[in-house]
Order: structure tokens, then sequence, then C-alpha cells
């Protein structure tokens, strides 16, 4: 198989699946393309991606290029992997998370994109930016309550995957989230992310490219 990503310090996106392909054991192999490059970066990823965004999944003659598709499809390629729990309630409302993710917190997202390269300094968001987090945070305690943890299902799974990138904002932003509610079990479980053997890999490439 191979993954196409983009830059390691800024594409969460790509974060997300190459997380889950990681979690699999499997081998594979990791093809890099420097994002904010204008037309360049687009032929490079289009010579694999249909959509010629990053991320995509190579494997044989199949593509599949959306990083929440790339996820299931890797669930399902290697169910000993265990990326979604066995529990169906579980993996349903995991699935509902990650979703949650793929298609929201546009506010977050917009104002305050990864950047695992940058120091962490504290920034003033928005009302818009806060509602994201206090949603994120609300949803973060309910999953570890309902779950026991120590990640949103029990185990570490996809729905972890899709919010690493979210707790590398927090930590490059200062964002402390007991100013967004009652952080309960959710501040620390966003530190458990970002220490990660397979993020912490991520990052120290990251840093080093």
């Amino acid at each position: 198989m191979e993954i196409v990503i983009g830059t390691k310090r800024w594409s969460s996106w790509s974060l997300r699946p190459w997380l889950a392909l990681k979690r699999t054991g499997a081998p594979f192999t990791e093809t890099l393309v420097e994002l904010r490059q204008g037309e360049t970066t687009t032929a490079e990823i289009g010579r694999i991606s249909p959509s010629k965004l990053a991320p995509a999944l190579k494997d044989g003659d199949l593509v599949v290029w959306d990083s929440l598709a790339i996820c299931e499809y890797l669930a399902e390629k290697f169910p000993q992997a265990k990326l979604w729990p066995d529990d169906p309630a579980l993996r349903a409302i995991g699935r509902s998370a990650a979703a949650e993710m793929h298609s929201g917190f546009t506010a977050l997202r917009g104002e305050c994109p990864m950047a695992l390269e940058e120091a962490p300094r504290k920034l003033d968001i928005s009302e818009a930016t806060q509602k994201d987090v206090r949603k994120i945070v609300e949803r973060w305690n309910q999953l570890l309550a309902r779950s026991g943890g120590p990640f949103l299902l029990g185990e570490w799974s996809i729905a972890d995957a899709f919010y690493t990138p979210v707790a590398t904002r927090f930590r490059t932003y200062e964002i402390a989230l007991s100013d967004h509610g009652d952080a309960g079990a959710a501040t620390a479980y966003g530190e458990r992310l970002l220490a990660t053997p397979a993020f912490l890999d991520w990052e120290r490439e990251a840093l080093a490219g």
C-alpha cells in the first residue's frame, strides 16, 4: 500500500489516516507532497488522487481519496487491528464523533490551523471558535465517561485519530479547556493523544523535514 500525504507540519487530514494505517502494523510506502506550492502541489497529488487533494491511499489498483473513507477501508481490511470497537453501540457513537469532526468545527479549523512547527502561543479566539471548543470538550467528556477511557471508545480507535490534530491545535494556541466548560477528563485525554508513539513518530518527522 501507498499513502499520499501532505506536509506533516500542516496536514491534519493526512495525519488522521496515517495514524490508522500505522496502527494496523501493515507495511506501506509514504509519498510526501509539499503543500502550499500551487499547481505543483495539485499536479503531484493528482498523479494518484482523483480529488487532487491529500490524503489518498493506493492499494493495488484501488485508490481511496478521503480521510474518513481511508480509515473505514483500513478497519475492514485489517479487522485484527480493532480500529473500531466490537461493541456496536460504541462503534456507532465513535463513527458519529469522527463524522462530526470530518464535517464540522470549521471555525476552529480555520482560525487555528495545525502548525506543529510553531511554539505554543496564546491566541484570542473568536466566539465561533470558542463554541467549537466547548462542543469538543463536551463530546470528549461524554465519550470518555461512557467508555471509561483511556481513549474515547476505551481502546484507541479511528475516533482518536480524528481528534489528534485538534489536540495539537489546543497545544499550539494555548487553548485551556477549563476556560470552555467543565474540562473534566478532556484535558488529560488531549495530552494522552499527543503522547502516543505513532503521533510522536509523525511529529518527529514533521519537525525534521
